[in-house]
């Protein structure tokens, strides 16, 4: 059976900056989506943040075996319950894949269980992204280093909890060093983050960027479908901790 993925990303810089349109005329998502299209192991879909439930019903998760997720500027508007929806899934089974500013969204936040800030960020930096994990699946046919021209800088100290691997990480022209490419298991689900793809540099259809990207998915897959749990009205209403188990 093919692996079902679900592209999500919030799609504002796309629809209100005609910069970044230029860059992603069918939106970061579609960038995305389309790197993974010729990829036969894969069935690929995009929902963006500004469709009906945010593009996250359940029907969309209880058919989505791997989850990427690009936010940046709309992170806060996410719903709660789609954050723990999504929480829910990863820990039965779902893969997820949380793409640069990611890092700060509530899906992954509630994922990792840390606040996942880095210390800091520069626009219009290059950036170097090393293999640390030579044998890992996530960096078969991946120079090393990768290299960007243009990129936008995260560095250290990153908050993350619970690492399983480190698989990339970058350097900049500042002196900077970031972990990059980092995996973690949360349940029976498999979870990775990678940094490079901010929204005003043409990185999702770099060829390398899309093979690192289309690895990872074929990496977080879960071996066999999971039976979605549904998230009830009475989980929904409740205070979220997402520092502790749900």
């Amino acid at each position: 059976m093919p692996i079902r993925v679900t592209v999500w990303s919030e799609n504002y810089h796309e629809r209100h900056q005609p910069e970044i349109a230029a860059v992603y005329p069918d939106g970061i998502h579609g960038a995305i989506a389309a790197g993974l299209a010729d990829d036969g192991r894969f069935e690929v879909r995009t929902r963006t943040q500004d469709q009906p439930d945010q593009g996250l019903g359940d029907d969309v998760l209880d058919e989505t075996d791997v989850l990427i997720w690009w936010g940046h500027a709309r992170q806060g508007e996410v719903d709660d319950r789609w954050a723990t929806a999504v929480r829910a899934r990863v820990i039965d089974g779902m893969g997820l894949i949380a793409l640069h500013s990611s890092l700060n969204s509530k899906p992954f936040r509630a994922v990792i269980g840390s606040s996942c800030r880095s210390a800091g960020f520069r626009h219009g930096d290059s950036e170097l992204v090393w293999t640390a994990a030579a044998d890992h699946p996530i960096t078969a046919g991946v120079p090393s280093p990768i290299v960007m021209a243009d990129s936008e800088m995260y560095c250290e100290p990153f908050d993350i909890a619970q690492i399983d691997e480190v698989v990339f990480i970058s350097s900049f022209g500042g002196g900077e060093v970031f972990r990059s490419g980092v995996t973690f298991r949360r349940g029976r689900g498999r979870v990775f983050y990678f940094g490079p793809g901010h929204e005003e540099y043409p990185i999702y259809h770099d060829p390398i960027v899309r093979r690192v990207i289309g690895n990872a998915v074929a990496w977080t897959a879960p071996a066999a479908r999971p039976s979605h749990p549904r998230i009830g009205p009475e989980r929904r209403d409740k205070p979220l901790d997402w520092f502790r188990p749900a």
